[in-house]
């Protein structure tokens, strides 16, 4: 009996790339007819363009290919991973829908699979996007390692892309998380793990729905996620600075005494003084304020989507 693989995508607004996405996945998986049947499942985030319709057509022409489309759009990290739920293959692959994630890779992650790595990351080694972003990306990933106290290394530059075993989509089944940090999550969970190293090309059709607020949102999320570092050292630096202010009031003080004329109380040390300190304390109050978000979220329990309609599932 053949295995099932299942590939999966999260979409909006990429009528340009979604019929290109499948005729590449098509094309990977006809290499290995004779061992693996496969579902190719997309789900649209409530584009607001013509991909919902491009995915009706091509779901038409292919019973491999599954759509679900979302009541509203659940975003970058709910929908991919509610996605990645509803799989019912050996394994599963998730790749993003612009093919910057590049399907010619799928041999390499089944190749990886039969040698029995339960999690298989694609990893960047170069990118074609701008070199100063791709660093950015490079030093958060040294950070967030040098913060991490969770227990788990985890790999640079991987964005989830990759192939996950049956028993770990089990896993984050179980878990029931509302809005989980997938590509440390796996690596937590400590299963088998194998890296593909490729060059990420540029995207050729469309805009990237990546902003500042998405990149920040992942950023804090690895942060909250898997490590209290940043916690301790707000409350390590509200300790020291507040040794340190003692120490210089009481200094001030002794010297105020001794020579009253020479030391007169200007405003603007003051000044300075309150605006650093000001700062600071909005700093760690942000930390803490990213924290209790967390919680938040884990708390409320709300569902991951919710579905509008599904296409080609029997």
């Amino acid at each position: 009996m053949k295995k099932k693989i299942s590939i999966i995508s999260s979409a909006f607004n990429e009528q340009e790339n979604v019929w290109e996405l499948h005729t590449q996945v098509k094309a990977e998986m006809a290499k290995y007819a004779d061992k693996y049947d496969y579902e190719q499942l997309v789900l649209d985030n409530a584009s607001t363009d013509g991909t919902l319709e491009e995915l009706r057509k091509i779901a038409a022409q292919d019973t491999h290919f599954k759509v679900i489309a979302n009541a509203r759009n659940f975003g970058h990290i709910r929908s991919p991973y509610y996605g990645i739920l509803q799989c019912s293959g050996d394994a599963v692959i998730y790749m993003a829908s612009d093919l910057q994630d590049p399907p010619a890779l799928i041999g390499q992650f089944l190749a990886k699979w039969e040698e029995g790595f339960k999690v298989v990351l694609a990893q960047k080694t170069q990118s074609k996007e701008s070199v100063l972003f791709f660093a950015v990306r490079r030093f958060y990933y040294w950070l967030l390692n040098l913060l991490n106290d969770s227990g788990a290394q985890l790999p640079a530059n991987c964005t989830g892309f990759g192939l996950y075993d049956k028993c770990v989509v089990e896993e984050l089944r179980r878990l029931n998380d509302p809005y989980p940090y997938l590509r440390g999550l796996v690596c937590e969970l400590g299963y088998s793990r194998a890296l593909v190293p490729f060059v990420q090309p540029t995207r050729k059709r469309g805009f990237t729905k990546n902003n500042f607020y998405t990149l920040y949102d992942n950023a804090m999320i690895g942060f909250t996620n898997h490590s209290k570092v940043p916690l301790r050292l707000a409350a390590m630096g509200g300790f020291i600075l507040g040794g340190i202010s003692l120490a210089l009031a009481f200094v001030y003080l002794i010297l105020k005494l001794l020579f009253w004329n020479k030391f007169p109380m200007g405003t603007a040390p003051i000044l300075l003084g309150v605006l650093f300190f000001s700062s600071v304390q909005l700093f760690f109050i942000g930390i803490i304020g990213e924290y209790i978000g967390a919680i938040l979220t884990q708390v409320l329990k709300r569902p991951l989507v919710i579905e509008k309609e599904r296409i080609n599932f029997k």
